[in-house]
């Protein structure tokens, strides 16, 4: 009965961290604001980021506020790497970054650790 027990519970966990990993997920797609000629979102950054995924407009200035409200080392800092943005995150404050919209294209960003993504789509 144990093992049977045992068995089940395992097989469980194995199928949940498979879905975890490997599933595919609801990704939230964030609407830009535009204002003055400036494209503007607001990201929060806690425990990932929301929303993952944006859409600007090619051409036209972006700004993405992110506001950090998790506490964990892994998220104090945000990496595009495609646009050489590495911007420290200090917790509870508003940290805005100018994105270049010239060039059309999908571009990841991710927290310092490489851990949370998120992907700009210019178009």
């Amino acid at each position: 009965m144990v093992r049977i027990l045992v068995l089940i519970i395992g097989l469980a966990l194995m199928g949940f961290i498979t879905w975890w990993f490997f599933g595919k997920h609801a990704v939230a797609t964030g609407t830009v604001n535009v204002a003055d000629n400036v494209q503007q979102i607001d990201v929060d950054v806690n425990g990932g980021y929301s929303p993952e995924k944006i859409v600007l407009k090619k051409g036209v200035p972006a700004v993405l506020n992110f506001t950090r409200r998790d506490p964990s080392s892994c998220l104090d800092r945000v990496v595009f790497s495609d646009f050489g943005i590495n911007r420290e995150l200090p917790k509870g404050e508003k940290q805005a970054i100018n994105i270049d919209t010239s060039k059309a294209g999908e571009f990841q960003w991710a927290c310092g650790m490489d851990m949370f993504h998120g992907k700009l789509i210019i178009k």
